[in-house]
């Protein structure tokens, strides 16, 4: 008996979050082809860097969106907008080192890396990226279009509003919510709700920066 066609697959852009996706690509299931890229890079890639083009001439080649830094991640949904893509078109990448709790719902063009751990009921939704080693305890919620650095604890019943930033070894409290459009800094501490959208938070515990 043959065994199925593996789906062409690319990933956009060629920036250090695609790269990550790779080590978590089931190559068994997926035929990766290279890189989506708008603009000359200096970085060498072992893959083909590929114009957007393709998207248009091969409709069953399906995409990997995963822009942003703590410079650009407001600008995620307009960069991944303007691939004018339907949304069937996007593939959710998982590692295979991650560990996904009971009634977990993660949603389409997200991106979960090697030892993060995502506990029962916890909802991530589209175009998310989870770093490595970062836990999202029960019953939270990630909105669309966020970034959550590595090492990141968000404890249970917590709800992160769209499009925010949470840097590499920030801390949430249990039970409390941030609003849209946040970034907060590297190693800090959030112990109480963020309501402004916005804002620069860091520090221990977190204060907004003017």
């Amino acid at each position: 008996m043959n065994a199925p066609a593996k789906i062409k697959v690319v990933f956009f852009p060629f920036n250090g979050n695609a790269i990550e996706a790779l080590d978590a690509l089931d190559f068994e299931k997926y035929d990766f082809l290279g890189f989506i890229e708008d603009n000359p890079v200096e970085k060498v890639s072992e893959w083909p860097l590929l114009k957007r083009d393709l998207l248009t001439q091969f409709p069953e080649v399906k995409v990997l969106a995963v822009p942003g830094s703590p410079i650009s991640f407001l600008k995620r949904q307009e960069i991944i907008g303007s691939l004018q893509l339907d949304e069937r078109r996007f593939i959710s990448v998982i590692h295979p080192n991650a560990q996904i709790g009971r009634n977990v719902k993660i949603g389409f063009n997200s991106l979960i890396l090697a030892g993060s751990v995502i506990t029962s009921n916890a909802i991530v939704g589209n175009h998310v990226c989870v770093l490595p080693n970062t836990v999202i305890h029960h019953d939270s919620i990630v909105e669309d279009y966020c970034l959550i650095g590595s090492n990141a604890v968000i404890a249970g019943g917590t709800k992160i509003g769209r499009n925010c930033y949470l840097g590499s070894g920030t801390t949430i409290i249990n039970g409390i919510s941030i609003a849209p459009f946040n970034l907060i800094g590297i190693g800090s501490n959030i112990v109480k709700s963020i309501k402004e959208q916005g804002g620069t938070w860091v520090g221990n515990p977190a204060r907004k920066l003017k």
